[in-house]
């Protein structure tokens, strides 16, 4: 089978499309042909040798495909058409998936449609349930609004929570896209304070959660956006990872709750019950077309450097898909 790895760490050129023996399967897993992956923040980090956690040399961590061999595991057959989060290798003609975080494709979802879903979808829900605990008519502020686990994210708050969806974004086509998501307040960050927007927003009480993808840049912003009580969950780096000073006595005067998550390196259990929970809370959202996935660009998988370097672009809107078949 064919399958992309990076050939030293490195840039987008350093990606090769390579011959490579099918995975065998272990106990638990079946056996997925690839139609279609996706593009992630942590395909790039493996790819530079950052990640530190990936030990496939196949790249990739999402999939939508068809179970070529169940491999005795109750609940799927050859043949159907599942998606999910796999421990690297998707980046190839064929992969193997924990049966238990496989998920059935509603049949209104292409392949590319279906590989749109699982990561940005399972992170923000994950972000917003599972650590942010949102309730029913919070506000909650979502960096980059335009981004795949962004576009998830205002659909989940506004689907699951009826929530006050406030974001950010640089331009004004992505602005456009988070407001058709149903976002009720969007901000430019580049022509405009979001935390004065914010403060105005909220009558200055500020939002009860924050999803920061931006860290460092964003920090004291974020401070001045928050309420008090507020949760504030650090899910990306963008803007840095490094402070030079704060004062940790202001998160405790706010009585913040801040958390810092990745979910790749997470538990194969972790992952599965994750999985289940958003299943089971969202697939008739998927099926009815309430949720849909946001997609920016399909590449064919013959041109996986220059979907990583759309990427790197930070232009895309919504999530990149490589199709394999």
């Amino acid at each position: 089978m064919r399958g992309v790895i990076a050939k030293q760490p490195g840039g987008p050129e350093e990606l090769a499309f390579v011959e490579l023996d099918e995975p065998l399967l272990q106990k638990g897993e079946i056996l997925i042909d690839v139609q279609a992956t996706a593009v992630n923040r942590t395909d790039i980090l493996n790819r530079e040798g950052k990640s530190g956690y990936a030990k496939n040399p196949v790249i990739g961590v999402e999939v939508a495909g068809i179970v070529a061999d169940s491999n005795g595991c109750k609940g799927f057959a050859k043949g159907d058409r599942v998606m999910g989060i796999v421990n690297g290798g998707a980046y190839a003609d064929k992969v193997a998936m924990p049966a238990n975080r496989a998920m059935l494709i509603p049949e209104s979802l292409t392949f590319e449609d279906a590989a749109a879903i699982p990561e940005v979808f399972l992170t923000a829900y994950q972000t917003l349930y599972w650590i942010g605990r949102l309730s029913k008519g919070e506000t909650v502020l979502i960096h980059a609004g335009g981004s795949g686990v962004g576009t998830a994210a205002i659909q989940l708050a506004k689907t699951l929570s009826q929530a006050k969806v406030i974001t950010t974004a640089g331009s004004h086509e992505k602005l456009q896209v988070c407001k058709r998501l149903g976002a009720d307040l969007v901000i430019n960050y580049k022509s405009e304070a979001f935390e004065e927007a914010v403060i105005k927003e909220t009558r200055n009480t500020g939002v009860d959660l924050i999803l920061d993808f931006v860290g460092a840049n964003y920090w004291e912003k974020n401070y001045h956006s928050i309420a008090v009580d507020g949760r504030w969950i650090l899910i990306g780096l963008l803007g840095g990872s490094t402070l030079k000073e704060f004062n940790l006595m202001k998160l405790m005067a706010k009585r913040i709750q801040l958390t810092g998550t990745l979910l790749t390196p997470r538990s194969d259990q972790y992952k599965a019950d994750l999985t289940r929970d958003f299943y089971e809370n969202t697939i008739h959202y998927f099926e009815k077309k309430v949720l849909t996935p946001v997609i920016d660009q399909v590449f064919s998988i013959e041109d996986v450097a220059k979907a990583h370097q759309h990427m790197e672009a930070n232009k895309n809107i919504g999530k990149i898909i490589l199709k394999v078949h």
